[in-house]
């Protein structure tokens, strides 16, 4: 479901796109799109690493003090 987000763009962001899109002979959309996706790509990668750091934090134990005098 479409929905309308409002955003300002900076003078000189408007202007480096404009730049972009000429040099790189693509839409302005295509440019925006491409930069969106991008961002989101490396937010992901940063909350999965955020995540695991977070996973690992959980116990300060390593991996022999963890297992010790466990009998398997």
């Amino acid at each position: 479901m479409p929905r309308d987000i409002h955003f300002e763009l900076t003078h000189e962001m408007v202007e480096n796109i404009e730049t972009y899109s000429q040099l790189l002979k693509k839409e302005p959309n295509t440019i925006l799109k491409e930069a969106l996706e991008l961002y989101f790509e490396t937010q992901q990668k940063r909350l999965f690493e955020k995540n695991m750091n977070d996973e690992n934090a959980m116990t300060n134990l390593d991996y022999d003090e963890f297992w010790d005098g466990i009998d398997l």
